[in-house]
Protein backbone atom coordinates (compact mmCIF):
# COMPACT_ATOMS: atom_id res chain seq x y z
CA UNK A 1 0.00 0.00 0.00
CA UNK A 2 2.64 2.55 1.10
CA UNK A 3 4.75 1.16 -2.74
CA UNK A 4 1.23 2.65 -4.56
CA UNK A 5 1.17 6.07 -2.85
CA UNK A 6 4.76 6.50 -3.16
CA UNK A 7 4.44 5.87 -6.50
CA UNK A 8 1.05 8.38 -6.61
CA UNK A 9 3.01 11.12 -5.71
CA UNK A 10 5.64 10.58 -7.86
CA UNK A 11 3.21 11.23 -10.94
CA UNK A 12 1.83 14.01 -9.58
CA UNK A 13 4.63 16.05 -8.67
CA UNK A 14 6.59 14.73 -13.00
CA UNK A 15 3.03 16.08 -13.56
CA UNK A 16 3.05 19.29 -11.76
CA UNK A 17 6.90 19.93 -12.50
CA UNK A 18 6.18 19.54 -16.06
CA UNK A 19 3.30 21.73 -15.87
CA UNK A 20 5.59 24.32 -14.68
CA UNK A 21 8.61 23.24 -16.72
CA UNK A 22 6.18 24.99 -20.19
CA UNK A 23 6.65 27.68 -21.68
CA UNK A 24 4.57 30.71 -20.68
CA UNK A 25 2.93 32.18 -23.66
CA UNK A 26 0.95 36.13 -23.67
CA UNK A 27 -1.99 36.47 -25.82
CA UNK A 28 -4.55 39.59 -26.72
CA UNK A 29 -7.81 39.26 -28.29
CA UNK A 30 -10.77 41.24 -29.19
CA UNK A 31 -14.10 39.45 -29.52
CA UNK A 32 -14.37 41.28 -33.05
CA UNK A 33 -12.44 43.50 -35.13
CA UNK A 34 -14.77 46.28 -35.87
CA UNK A 35 -17.47 48.11 -34.09
CA UNK A 36 -19.93 51.36 -34.91
CA UNK A 37 -19.29 54.28 -32.43
CA UNK A 38 -21.13 53.96 -29.42
CA UNK A 39 -21.05 49.98 -29.29
CA UNK A 40 -18.40 48.28 -27.28
CA UNK A 41 -16.08 45.52 -27.44
CA UNK A 42 -13.75 42.82 -25.30
CA UNK A 43 -10.31 42.46 -25.20
CA UNK A 44 -8.79 39.82 -23.52
CA UNK A 45 -5.36 39.42 -22.21
CA UNK A 46 -4.94 35.86 -21.75
CA UNK A 47 -1.26 34.37 -19.97
CA UNK A 48 -1.04 30.83 -20.35
CA UNK A 49 1.48 28.74 -17.85
CA UNK A 50 2.11 31.92 -15.91
CA UNK A 51 0.20 34.53 -14.04
CA UNK A 52 1.44 38.16 -13.16
CA UNK A 53 1.11 39.87 -9.75
CA UNK A 54 -1.34 42.74 -11.26
CA UNK A 55 -3.46 43.40 -14.17
CA UNK A 56 -1.44 44.78 -16.99
CA UNK A 57 -1.51 48.62 -17.60
CA UNK A 58 -3.55 49.71 -20.96
CA UNK A 59 -1.39 51.56 -23.30
CA UNK A 60 -2.90 55.78 -23.76
CA UNK A 61 -4.62 55.64 -27.28
CA UNK A 62 -6.25 58.58 -28.31
CA UNK A 63 -10.11 57.98 -28.78
CA UNK A 64 -9.97 54.55 -26.93
CA UNK A 65 -10.92 54.56 -23.60
CA UNK A 66 -10.81 51.18 -21.50
CA UNK A 67 -12.50 49.78 -18.58
CA UNK A 68 -11.10 46.42 -16.60
CA UNK A 69 -13.79 44.49 -15.83
CA UNK A 70 -11.72 41.72 -13.92
CA UNK A 71 -9.85 38.65 -14.40
CA UNK A 72 -11.23 35.15 -15.17
CA UNK A 73 -9.11 31.46 -14.97
CA UNK A 74 -8.85 28.09 -15.75
CA UNK A 75 -7.09 24.85 -14.36
CA UNK A 76 -6.63 21.56 -16.29
CA UNK A 77 -4.76 18.42 -15.64
CA UNK A 78 -5.20 15.83 -18.61
CA UNK A 79 -2.79 12.99 -19.31
CA UNK A 80 -0.73 14.20 -16.47
CA UNK A 81 0.17 17.83 -18.19
CA UNK A 82 -1.19 20.43 -15.87
CA UNK A 83 -2.48 23.48 -17.76
CA UNK A 84 -3.41 27.13 -16.33
CA UNK A 85 -4.59 30.05 -17.60
CA UNK A 86 -5.70 33.33 -16.24
CA UNK A 87 -7.40 36.11 -18.31
CA UNK A 88 -7.70 39.87 -18.17
CA UNK A 89 -10.76 41.37 -19.30
CA UNK A 90 -11.36 45.03 -20.42
CA UNK A 91 -14.29 47.28 -22.69
CA UNK A 92 -13.14 49.09 -25.39
CA UNK A 93 -15.24 51.88 -25.86
CA UNK A 94 -13.89 54.65 -28.83
CA UNK A 95 -15.16 58.77 -29.10
CA UNK A 96 -15.03 58.65 -32.48
CA UNK A 97 -14.55 56.95 -35.85
CA UNK A 98 -11.56 55.99 -37.33
CA UNK A 99 -9.41 53.01 -37.53
CA UNK A 100 -7.13 52.35 -34.40
CA UNK A 101 -4.12 50.36 -33.49
CA UNK A 102 -3.60 48.45 -30.25
CA UNK A 103 -0.12 48.18 -29.77
CA UNK A 104 1.77 45.27 -28.92
CA UNK A 105 2.18 44.92 -24.88
CA UNK A 106 4.78 43.42 -22.70
CA UNK A 107 4.51 41.98 -19.60
CA UNK A 108 6.85 40.79 -16.95
CA UNK A 109 5.72 37.62 -15.49
CA UNK A 110 8.48 36.30 -12.36
CA UNK A 111 11.34 37.87 -14.25
CA UNK A 112 10.17 36.77 -17.60
CA UNK A 113 9.22 39.24 -20.40
CA UNK A 114 5.63 38.03 -22.32
CA UNK A 115 4.74 39.90 -25.77
CA UNK A 116 1.95 40.24 -27.30
CA UNK A 117 0.92 41.02 -30.87
CA UNK A 118 -0.75 44.62 -32.10
CA UNK A 119 -4.13 44.47 -32.55
CA UNK A 120 -6.59 46.33 -35.39
CA UNK A 121 -9.94 47.82 -34.64
CA UNK A 122 -12.30 49.77 -37.10
CA UNK A 123 -15.30 52.16 -35.55
CA UNK A 124 -17.72 52.90 -37.93
CA UNK A 125 -19.35 56.06 -37.92
CA UNK A 126 -23.22 56.14 -36.82
CA UNK A 127 -25.59 57.60 -39.14
CA UNK A 128 -29.09 58.08 -38.41
CA UNK A 129 -32.19 56.17 -39.80
CA UNK A 130 -33.92 57.78 -42.95
CA UNK A 131 -37.17 58.99 -42.61
CA UNK A 132 -38.85 56.01 -44.82
CA UNK A 133 -37.24 53.76 -42.28
CA UNK A 134 -39.06 55.52 -39.39
CA UNK A 135 -42.08 55.38 -40.56
CA UNK A 136 -41.95 52.07 -41.45
CA UNK A 137 -41.39 51.21 -37.62
CA UNK A 138 -38.60 48.95 -38.40
CA UNK A 139 -36.50 50.94 -36.08
CA UNK A 140 -35.97 49.63 -32.74
CA UNK A 141 -34.93 53.24 -31.11
CA UNK A 142 -34.31 55.99 -32.52
CA UNK A 143 -33.49 60.07 -31.54
CA UNK A 144 -33.52 63.51 -32.53
CA UNK A 145 -32.17 67.17 -31.15
CA UNK A 146 -33.93 70.48 -31.69
CA UNK A 147 -32.42 73.52 -30.78
CA UNK A 148 -35.09 76.58 -30.30
CA UNK A 149 -32.57 79.35 -31.58
CA UNK A 150 -30.54 79.60 -34.98
CA UNK A 151 -27.98 82.21 -33.88
CA UNK A 152 -26.41 82.38 -30.32
CA UNK A 153 -24.22 85.26 -29.07
CA UNK A 154 -21.47 84.25 -27.24
CA UNK A 155 -21.86 83.06 -23.03
CA UNK A 156 -25.67 82.79 -24.31
CA UNK A 157 -27.32 79.63 -21.92
CA UNK A 158 -29.75 77.73 -24.22
CA UNK A 159 -31.18 74.34 -23.68
CA UNK A 160 -31.53 71.89 -26.17
CA UNK A 161 -33.87 69.06 -26.40
CA UNK A 162 -32.76 65.15 -27.13
CA UNK A 163 -35.52 63.05 -27.98
CA UNK A 164 -35.66 59.29 -27.64
CA UNK A 165 -38.22 57.20 -29.34
CA UNK A 166 -38.64 53.45 -28.51
CA UNK A 167 -41.00 51.14 -30.42
CA UNK A 168 -43.68 50.19 -28.23
CA UNK A 169 -42.83 46.98 -27.56
CA UNK A 170 -39.82 47.50 -25.66
CA UNK A 171 -40.05 45.95 -22.55
CA UNK A 172 -37.02 48.02 -21.03
CA UNK A 173 -34.44 49.84 -21.53
CA UNK A 174 -30.92 50.11 -19.69
CA UNK A 175 -27.11 51.49 -20.20
CA UNK A 176 -28.16 54.86 -21.95
CA UNK A 177 -24.81 56.72 -22.47
CA UNK A 178 -24.16 59.20 -24.36
CA UNK A 179 -21.21 58.62 -26.79
CA UNK A 180 -20.78 62.03 -28.48
CA UNK A 181 -17.87 64.25 -27.30
CA UNK A 182 -18.97 68.00 -26.84
CA UNK A 183 -19.73 70.14 -29.83
CA UNK A 184 -17.13 72.22 -31.28
CA UNK A 185 -17.53 75.73 -29.96
CA UNK A 186 -19.80 74.96 -26.90
CA UNK A 187 -20.16 73.72 -23.72
CA UNK A 188 -22.42 71.20 -22.44
CA UNK A 189 -24.16 70.69 -19.11
CA UNK A 190 -25.14 67.64 -17.86
CA UNK A 191 -27.96 65.87 -19.88
CA UNK A 192 -31.11 65.25 -18.11
CA UNK A 193 -34.45 63.42 -18.61
CA UNK A 194 -37.43 66.03 -18.64
CA UNK A 195 -39.89 64.73 -15.27
CA UNK A 196 -43.16 63.70 -15.96
CA UNK A 197 -42.98 64.34 -19.64
CA UNK A 198 -43.29 61.18 -21.30
CA UNK A 199 -46.07 60.34 -23.65
CA UNK A 200 -46.75 58.14 -26.54
CA UNK A 201 -46.86 59.13 -30.24
CA UNK A 202 -47.92 57.88 -33.42
CA UNK A 203 -45.03 57.61 -35.77
CA UNK A 204 -45.30 55.93 -39.05
CA UNK A 205 -46.96 52.89 -39.09
CA UNK A 206 -46.14 52.53 -34.84
CA UNK A 207 -46.36 53.98 -31.82
CA UNK A 208 -43.42 54.96 -29.96
CA UNK A 209 -42.63 56.05 -26.29
CA UNK A 210 -41.45 59.49 -26.62
CA UNK A 211 -38.54 60.37 -23.72
CA UNK A 212 -37.44 64.25 -23.86
CA UNK A 213 -33.71 64.57 -22.38
CA UNK A 214 -32.55 68.21 -21.90
CA UNK A 215 -29.27 69.17 -22.99
CA UNK A 216 -28.02 72.65 -21.85
CA UNK A 217 -25.71 74.47 -24.24
CA UNK A 218 -23.33 77.55 -23.61
CA UNK A 219 -21.15 78.96 -26.90
CA UNK A 220 -18.20 79.61 -25.91
CA UNK A 221 -16.76 81.15 -29.59
CA UNK A 222 -18.06 82.98 -32.52
CA UNK A 223 -18.41 81.10 -36.09
CA UNK A 224 -20.81 78.67 -37.07
CA UNK A 225 -20.85 75.15 -36.02
CA UNK A 226 -22.74 71.86 -36.26
CA UNK A 227 -24.50 70.77 -33.03
CA UNK A 228 -24.27 66.88 -33.51
CA UNK A 229 -24.52 64.40 -34.57
CA UNK A 230 -25.30 63.48 -31.52
CA UNK A 231 -24.80 59.58 -30.61
CA UNK A 232 -25.47 57.03 -27.88
CA UNK A 233 -25.62 53.86 -27.02
CA UNK A 234 -28.85 51.66 -24.98
CA UNK A 235 -29.79 47.64 -24.50
CA UNK A 236 -33.40 47.35 -25.62
CA UNK A 237 -34.99 44.39 -24.13
CA UNK A 238 -37.51 43.04 -26.65
CA UNK A 239 -40.35 39.87 -25.87
CA UNK A 240 -39.08 36.85 -27.52
CA UNK A 241 -41.74 34.92 -29.57
CA UNK A 242 -43.00 31.58 -27.85
CA UNK A 243 -41.50 28.76 -29.31
CA UNK A 244 -42.98 25.39 -29.89
CA UNK A 245 -46.61 26.55 -28.70
CA UNK A 246 -45.84 26.55 -25.12
CA UNK A 247 -47.91 28.65 -23.48
CA UNK A 248 -46.10 28.79 -20.28
CA UNK A 249 -43.04 30.22 -21.63
CA UNK A 250 -44.10 33.61 -21.45
CA UNK A 251 -44.26 33.71 -17.72
CA UNK A 252 -40.28 32.73 -18.09
CA UNK A 253 -39.62 34.56 -21.06
CA UNK A 254 -36.84 37.29 -19.61
CA UNK A 255 -36.94 39.00 -23.02
CA UNK A 256 -33.70 39.17 -25.91
CA UNK A 257 -31.40 42.11 -25.27
CA UNK A 258 -30.10 44.54 -28.38
CA UNK A 259 -27.31 46.52 -28.01
CA UNK A 260 -28.50 49.93 -30.08
CA UNK A 261 -26.53 52.76 -31.95
CA UNK A 262 -28.38 55.91 -32.04
CA UNK A 263 -27.38 59.30 -33.94
CA UNK A 264 -29.03 62.65 -34.52
CA UNK A 265 -29.02 64.50 -37.59
CA UNK A 266 -26.47 67.43 -37.30
CA UNK A 267 -27.76 71.34 -36.57
CA UNK A 268 -25.82 74.34 -38.40
CA UNK A 269 -26.03 77.33 -35.45
CA UNK A 270 -24.45 80.58 -35.85
CA UNK A 271 -22.40 81.86 -32.45
CA UNK A 272 -22.63 85.66 -32.58
CA UNK A 273 -19.70 87.63 -30.58
CA UNK A 274 -21.31 90.52 -28.09
CA UNK A 275 -21.61 94.20 -30.26
CA UNK A 276 -18.98 96.21 -29.56
CA UNK A 277 -21.71 99.34 -30.29
CA UNK A 278 -23.26 101.14 -27.51
CA UNK A 279 -21.32 98.91 -25.03
CA UNK A 280 -21.44 100.12 -21.64
CA UNK A 281 -18.07 100.59 -19.74
CA UNK A 282 -19.68 99.37 -16.77
CA UNK A 283 -20.35 95.80 -18.29
CA UNK A 284 -18.78 92.93 -16.74
CA UNK A 285 -20.20 89.81 -18.67
CA UNK A 286 -23.54 89.22 -17.37
CA UNK A 287 -25.68 87.92 -20.29
CA UNK A 288 -29.60 87.30 -20.09
CA UNK A 289 -32.61 89.16 -18.73
CA UNK A 290 -32.40 90.79 -15.39
CA UNK A 291 -34.21 92.48 -12.46
CA UNK A 292 -31.95 94.31 -9.44
CA UNK A 293 -32.94 95.48 -5.84
CA UNK A 294 -30.42 97.19 -3.91
CA UNK A 295 -31.17 98.15 -0.44
CA UNK A 296 -27.87 99.75 2.01
CA UNK A 297 -28.04 100.20 6.01
CA UNK A 298 -27.66 101.92 8.38
CA UNK A 299 -28.39 105.44 7.57
CA UNK A 300 -26.59 107.15 9.62
CA UNK A 301 -23.07 106.63 10.75
CA UNK A 302 -20.12 108.19 11.87
CA UNK A 303 -16.91 108.67 9.06
CA UNK A 304 -15.39 105.42 8.88
CA UNK A 305 -18.35 103.13 10.29
CA UNK A 306 -19.16 100.26 7.74
CA UNK A 307 -22.52 100.24 5.49
CA UNK A 308 -23.78 96.69 4.43
CA UNK A 309 -24.98 97.47 0.58
CA UNK A 310 -27.22 94.13 -0.09
CA UNK A 311 -27.95 93.91 -4.06
CA UNK A 312 -30.00 91.16 -5.53
CA UNK A 313 -30.01 90.50 -9.32
CA UNK A 314 -32.77 87.95 -10.51
CA UNK A 315 -33.99 86.29 -13.86
CA UNK A 316 -32.71 84.36 -16.53
CA UNK A 317 -28.89 83.95 -17.93
CA UNK A 318 -25.56 82.85 -17.54
CA UNK A 319 -26.07 83.49 -13.33
CA UNK A 320 -22.51 82.10 -12.99
CA UNK A 321 -20.94 85.09 -14.83
CA UNK A 322 -22.71 87.82 -13.10
CA UNK A 323 -20.86 90.01 -11.13
CA UNK A 324 -21.00 93.46 -9.42
CA UNK A 325 -19.76 96.21 -12.26
CA UNK A 326 -17.21 98.80 -10.69
CA UNK A 327 -18.62 101.77 -8.97
CA UNK A 328 -17.11 105.25 -10.58
CA UNK A 329 -19.55 107.45 -8.70
CA UNK A 330 -18.79 105.36 -4.67
CA UNK A 331 -15.08 107.77 -4.71
CA UNK A 332 -15.88 109.41 -1.76
CA UNK A 333 -16.05 105.32 0.16
CA UNK A 334 -13.78 102.92 1.28
CA UNK A 335 -14.81 99.40 -0.53
CA UNK A 336 -14.53 95.91 0.54
CA UNK A 337 -14.77 93.21 -2.47
CA UNK A 338 -18.25 91.63 -2.26
CA UNK A 339 -19.71 88.61 -1.23
CA UNK A 340 -21.79 86.16 -3.46
CA UNK A 341 -24.66 83.84 -2.84
CA UNK A 342 -26.60 82.02 -5.73
CA UNK A 343 -30.41 80.48 -5.60
CA UNK A 344 -31.21 78.62 -8.65
CA UNK A 345 -35.24 77.99 -9.46
CA UNK A 346 -33.74 75.06 -12.41
CA UNK A 347 -32.25 72.08 -12.62
CA UNK A 348 -29.46 73.50 -15.18
CA UNK A 349 -28.71 76.51 -12.95
CA UNK A 350 -30.09 79.20 -15.60
CA UNK A 351 -33.03 80.99 -13.51
CA UNK A 352 -32.98 82.07 -9.97
CA UNK A 353 -30.94 84.56 -7.86
CA UNK A 354 -27.35 86.33 -7.20
CA UNK A 355 -27.06 87.76 -4.10
CA UNK A 356 -24.08 90.37 -3.15
CA UNK A 357 -23.60 92.15 0.17
CA UNK A 358 -21.16 94.84 -0.09
CA UNK A 359 -18.83 96.50 2.76
CA UNK A 360 -18.18 99.97 2.12
CA UNK A 361 -17.23 103.40 4.48
CA UNK A 362 -17.71 107.01 3.73
CA UNK A 363 -14.18 108.90 3.55
CA UNK A 364 -15.57 112.34 5.06
CA UNK A 365 -18.44 114.31 6.23
CA UNK A 366 -19.49 115.76 2.65
CA UNK A 367 -21.34 112.45 2.26
CA UNK A 368 -24.94 112.87 2.57
CA UNK A 369 -26.19 110.32 -0.26
CA UNK A 370 -25.22 107.00 -1.35
CA UNK A 371 -24.97 107.22 -5.29
CA UNK A 372 -27.12 104.79 -7.29
CA UNK A 373 -25.71 101.66 -8.11
CA UNK A 374 -25.47 100.64 -11.37
CA UNK A 375 -25.54 97.02 -13.06
CA UNK A 376 -24.95 96.56 -17.04
CA UNK A 377 -26.06 92.85 -19.10
CA UNK A 378 -26.75 92.30 -22.39
CA UNK A 379 -29.83 90.96 -23.59
CA UNK A 380 -29.80 88.79 -25.94
CA UNK A 381 -33.64 88.68 -26.84
CA UNK A 382 -33.19 92.17 -28.14
CA UNK A 383 -29.55 92.12 -29.05
CA UNK A 384 -29.45 95.08 -26.62
CA UNK A 385 -27.35 96.21 -23.41
CA UNK A 386 -29.45 97.24 -20.21
CA UNK A 387 -28.32 99.27 -17.59
CA UNK A 388 -30.16 98.67 -13.99
CA UNK A 389 -30.10 101.28 -11.10
CA UNK A 390 -30.91 101.54 -7.80
CA UNK A 391 -32.65 104.86 -6.12
CA UNK A 392 -30.19 107.24 -4.16
CA UNK A 393 -30.10 106.40 -0.83
CA UNK A 394 -29.62 109.97 1.68
CA UNK A 395 -27.39 109.02 4.70
CA UNK A 396 -26.41 111.58 7.48
CA UNK A 397 -22.50 111.22 7.97
CA UNK A 398 -21.23 112.76 11.40
CA UNK A 399 -17.45 113.78 12.31
CA UNK A 400 -15.66 111.12 14.80
CA UNK A 401 -14.91 114.09 16.83
CA UNK A 402 -12.77 113.25 20.75
CA UNK A 403 -14.88 113.20 23.43
CA UNK A 404 -15.23 116.54 25.99
CA UNK A 405 -12.98 115.67 29.48
CA UNK A 406 -15.18 115.02 32.25
CA UNK A 407 -16.29 118.35 34.86
CA UNK A 408 -15.35 117.74 39.03
CA UNK A 409 -17.57 118.19 40.61
CA UNK A 410 -16.65 121.23 43.60
CA UNK A 411 -16.35 119.83 47.34
CA UNK A 412 -18.66 120.99 50.03
CA UNK A 413 -16.04 122.40 52.05
CA UNK A 414 -13.74 124.86 50.38
CA UNK A 415 -10.90 126.52 52.30
CA UNK A 416 -11.33 129.54 53.37
CA UNK A 417 -10.60 132.96 50.33
CA UNK A 418 -8.07 134.28 52.55
CA UNK A 419 -6.13 131.24 53.49
CA UNK A 420 -2.78 131.30 51.15
CA UNK A 421 -2.33 127.81 49.78
CA UNK A 422 0.46 124.88 51.29
CA UNK A 423 2.74 124.12 49.08
CA UNK A 424 5.55 122.64 50.95
CA UNK A 425 4.56 119.87 53.26
CA UNK A 426 6.40 119.31 56.52
CA UNK A 427 9.19 116.37 56.49
CA UNK A 428 7.50 113.19 58.38
CA UNK A 429 9.46 112.91 61.84
CA UNK A 430 8.43 109.33 62.23
CA UNK A 431 9.15 107.10 59.30
CA UNK A 432 7.60 103.93 61.03
CA UNK A 433 8.86 100.73 61.04
CA UNK A 434 11.10 99.46 57.96
CA UNK A 435 10.20 96.60 55.82
CA UNK A 436 12.73 95.20 53.70
CA UNK A 437 12.52 95.68 49.81
CA UNK A 438 10.77 92.57 47.67
CA UNK A 439 11.91 91.32 44.17
CA UNK A 440 12.08 94.32 41.26
CA UNK A 441 8.25 94.02 39.59
CA UNK A 442 10.58 94.12 36.30
CA UNK A 443 11.79 90.81 37.16
CA UNK A 444 8.85 88.94 38.19
CA UNK A 445 8.29 86.11 35.29
CA UNK A 446 4.59 87.31 35.32
CA UNK A 447 5.07 91.42 34.96
CA UNK A 448 7.17 90.26 31.96
CA UNK A 449 4.32 87.81 30.23
CA UNK A 450 1.59 90.71 30.69
CA UNK A 451 3.81 92.79 28.74
CA UNK A 452 4.06 90.53 26.05
CA UNK A 453 0.30 90.00 25.74
CA UNK A 454 -0.17 93.54 23.84
CA UNK A 455 2.60 92.72 21.91
CA UNK A 456 1.29 89.18 20.81
CA UNK A 457 -2.07 90.55 20.16
CA UNK A 458 -0.51 93.07 18.06
CA UNK A 459 1.16 90.55 15.73
CA UNK A 460 -1.47 88.16 15.77
CA UNK A 461 -4.22 90.93 14.58
CA UNK A 462 -1.69 91.64 11.73
CA UNK A 463 -1.39 87.92 10.77
CA UNK A 464 -5.11 87.72 10.55
CA UNK A 465 -5.68 90.73 8.98
CA UNK A 466 -2.87 89.85 5.94
CA UNK A 467 -4.82 86.70 5.58
CA UNK A 468 -8.39 88.06 5.61
CA UNK A 469 -6.48 90.59 3.02
CA UNK A 470 -5.25 87.54 1.18
CA UNK A 471 -8.18 85.89 0.95
CA UNK A 472 -10.34 88.51 -0.23
CA UNK A 473 -8.19 89.46 -3.09
CA UNK A 474 -7.57 85.77 -3.94
CA UNK A 475 -10.57 84.68 -5.25
CA UNK A 476 -9.61 81.16 -6.28
CA UNK A 477 -8.50 80.66 -2.49
CA UNK A 478 -11.92 80.76 -1.48
CA UNK A 479 -13.25 78.68 -3.99
CA UNK A 480 -10.61 75.97 -2.97
CA UNK A 481 -11.58 76.49 0.63
CA UNK A 482 -15.18 76.27 -0.33
CA UNK A 483 -15.28 73.40 -2.51
CA UNK A 484 -12.70 71.55 0.27
CA UNK A 485 -15.51 71.65 2.61
CA UNK A 486 -18.64 71.27 0.16
CA UNK A 487 -16.61 67.21 -0.70
CA UNK A 488 -15.99 67.29 3.02
CA UNK A 489 -19.64 67.12 3.48
CA UNK A 490 -20.79 65.74 0.39
CA UNK A 491 -18.29 62.33 1.59
CA UNK A 492 -20.56 62.13 4.60
CA UNK A 493 -23.40 62.49 2.94
CA UNK A 494 -22.32 59.69 0.42
CA UNK A 495 -21.46 57.08 2.88
CA UNK A 496 -25.41 57.94 4.52
CA UNK A 497 -27.09 57.20 1.53
CA UNK A 498 -25.21 54.49 0.41
CA UNK A 499 -25.92 53.03 4.24
CA UNK A 500 -29.45 53.50 3.53
CA UNK A 501 -29.06 52.04 0.21
CA UNK A 502 -30.44 55.56 -1.46
CA UNK A 503 -28.34 55.21 -4.94
CA UNK A 504 -30.57 58.08 -7.09
CA UNK A 505 -29.20 60.51 -4.37
CA UNK A 506 -25.99 58.40 -3.68
CA UNK A 507 -25.16 59.41 -7.75
CA UNK A 508 -26.74 62.90 -7.99
CA UNK A 509 -24.43 63.80 -5.25
CA UNK A 510 -21.41 62.25 -6.44
CA UNK A 511 -22.21 63.75 -9.68
CA UNK A 512 -22.57 66.90 -8.40
CA UNK A 513 -19.12 66.67 -6.00
CA UNK A 514 -16.95 65.91 -9.27
CA UNK A 515 -18.46 68.71 -11.13
CA UNK A 516 -17.51 71.16 -8.23
CA UNK A 517 -13.81 69.68 -7.45
CA UNK A 518 -13.24 69.80 -11.58
CA UNK A 519 -14.54 73.06 -11.61
CA UNK A 520 -12.00 74.39 -8.75
CA UNK A 521 -9.42 72.85 -10.43
CA UNK A 522 -9.29 73.50 -13.99
CA UNK A 523 -11.32 77.08 -13.01
CA UNK A 524 -14.52 77.27 -14.88
CA UNK A 525 -17.84 76.82 -14.08
CA UNK A 526 -18.98 73.86 -12.37
CA UNK A 527 -22.42 73.71 -14.71
CA UNK A 528 -19.96 73.01 -17.64
CA UNK A 529 -17.82 70.11 -16.40
CA UNK A 530 -18.14 66.74 -18.32
CA UNK A 531 -16.76 63.93 -18.37
CA UNK A 532 -14.56 65.15 -21.36
CA UNK A 533 -12.72 67.84 -19.65
CA UNK A 534 -10.71 64.47 -18.57
CA UNK A 535 -9.17 64.18 -22.05
CA UNK A 536 -9.33 67.39 -23.34
CA UNK A 537 -8.13 70.14 -20.47
CA UNK A 538 -4.54 70.70 -20.73
CA UNK A 539 -4.23 71.35 -16.62
CA UNK A 540 -5.08 67.25 -16.35
CA UNK A 541 -2.59 66.00 -19.32
CA UNK A 542 -0.33 65.88 -16.43
CA UNK A 543 -2.21 64.05 -13.50
CA UNK A 544 -1.43 60.65 -13.17
CA UNK A 545 -2.94 58.00 -14.68
CA UNK A 546 -4.20 56.24 -11.85
CA UNK A 547 -6.30 59.67 -11.04
CA UNK A 548 -7.49 60.15 -14.54
CA UNK A 549 -9.01 56.39 -15.07
CA UNK A 550 -10.99 56.56 -11.77
CA UNK A 551 -12.80 59.69 -13.14
CA UNK A 552 -13.34 58.53 -16.03
CA UNK A 553 -14.51 55.37 -14.23
CA UNK A 554 -16.86 57.45 -11.35
CA UNK A 555 -18.46 59.66 -14.64
CA UNK A 556 -18.98 55.93 -16.50
CA UNK A 557 -20.90 54.91 -13.01
CA UNK A 558 -23.17 58.14 -12.91
CA UNK A 559 -24.23 58.19 -16.46
CA UNK A 560 -25.35 54.42 -16.11
CA UNK A 561 -26.62 54.93 -12.76
CA UNK A 562 -29.93 56.03 -14.27
CA UNK A 563 -30.89 53.37 -16.12
CA UNK A 564 -28.78 50.61 -14.25
CA UNK A 565 -30.56 48.07 -11.77
CA UNK A 566 -30.37 49.48 -7.97
CA UNK A 567 -27.10 48.80 -6.16
CA UNK A 568 -26.73 47.64 -3.09
CA UNK A 569 -25.04 49.28 0.19
CA UNK A 570 -21.38 47.11 -0.04
CA UNK A 571 -21.37 48.60 -3.64
CA UNK A 572 -22.08 52.17 -3.00
CA UNK A 573 -19.77 52.09 -0.23
CA UNK A 574 -17.34 50.90 -2.28
CA UNK A 575 -17.57 53.70 -4.78
CA UNK A 576 -17.67 56.14 -1.93
CA UNK A 577 -13.90 55.03 -1.28
CA UNK A 578 -12.87 55.44 -4.50
CA UNK A 579 -14.45 58.70 -5.23
CA UNK A 580 -13.22 59.72 -1.79
CA UNK A 581 -9.23 58.04 -3.02
CA UNK A 582 -9.94 60.21 -6.62
CA UNK A 583 -10.72 63.24 -5.00
CA UNK A 584 -7.84 63.39 -3.07
CA UNK A 585 -5.39 62.71 -5.73
CA UNK A 586 -7.47 65.40 -8.02
CA UNK A 587 -6.57 67.67 -4.74
CA UNK A 588 -3.19 67.49 -5.60
CA UNK A 589 -2.85 68.01 -9.08
CA UNK A 590 -0.97 71.36 -9.77
CA UNK A 591 -2.98 73.70 -11.51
Amino acid sequence: MRFILKIWFALVAAALFAGAASAATFTATLDRDSMTLGEQVTLSLKFDGAQPQDAPGMPNIGGLQFQYVGPSSSFSFINGETKSSVTYNYIVTAQHDGEFTIPAMRANVGGQQLDCSPLKLIVYKVTPPSAAAVNSGNEIAFMKFTFPKKKVYVGEPVVGELQLYLRDDVQNLSGFQMTSATPDGFSAGKTVELSNQRRRVQVGNRIYVEIPLAMPLTAARSGTFPLGPFTASVVAVLPLQNQNGDPFSQFFNRGEQKQLTLATEAINVSALPLPEENKPAGFSGAIGSFEMSATAGPAKVTVGDPITVRVQISGRGALDTVALSTQDAWHDFKTYPPTAKLETRDQFGFQGTKTFEQIISPLNTDVHELPPLEFTFFNPDDGHYHTLKSPVVPLTVQAAGASPMPVLAATKNSPPENQPPQDILPIKEKPGTLVPAGTVLLAHPAFLAAQAVPVLAFFAAFVWRRRTDNLANNPRLRRRRAVAQLVAAGITDLKKYAAANQPDEFFATLFRLLQEQLGERLDCPASAITENVIEEHPVLRSAPKATLDGMRELFQLCNQARYAPVRGSSELNSVAGQFEKTISQLQEVKV
